[in-house]
């Protein structure tokens, strides 16, 4: 990597509008939080079609999903992962919701990233009670909340 520190690549494969600047400082302060102190993440926002392909290739699952985390990296070698954000699976979230599509991306490129540093959670309604939503959840807001 040349320098020690944290490289955040913020990619999209449709031309939509993403918060790029923001995302990159905050996916940084996250990992350096958690103690990622050199390596890189990709963020790609990937549609429909694509994330569906992802899903079924990788997880073995039908249909389309919010977001999927891809560690990359060794124990004892510098961090190195791929994030995978539904856009269109967000935007449907974000609507139901009642929320900014932002805040949504956000979450779920959080989400994303809470997994490749460890973080893990149930399946079912009790994921939303683990103590990687409820990390999840504080990083959303105090991100949210800066100036």
């Amino acid at each position: 990597m040349g320098r020690k520190g944290v490289s955040v690549r913020v990619n999209a494969t449709g031309s939509w509008r993403i918060p790029r600047l923001f995302l990159r400082r905050t996916l940084r302060d996250i990992l350096r939080e958690e103690g990622v102190e050199e390596g890189v993440l990709s963020l790609t926002f990937v549609g429909d079609e694509e994330i569906r392909a992802l899903h079924r290739d990788h997880l073995g699952k039908e249909g389309p999903t919010d977001v999927l985390a891809f560690p990359l990296h060794q124990p004892g070698t510098a961090f190195l992962g791929d994030v995978y954000v539904g856009y269109e699976q967000a935007a449907r979230q974000a609507a139901e919701l009642g929320i900014p599509l932002e805040e949504e991306l956000l979450r779920l490129a959080i989400h994303g990233v809470l997994h490749l540093v460890g973080y893990d959670h149930p399946e079912g309604e009790n994921r939303l009670q683990s103590p990687m939503f409820r990390r999840q959840e504080d990083l959303l807001r105090r991100a949210l909340s800066r100036p």
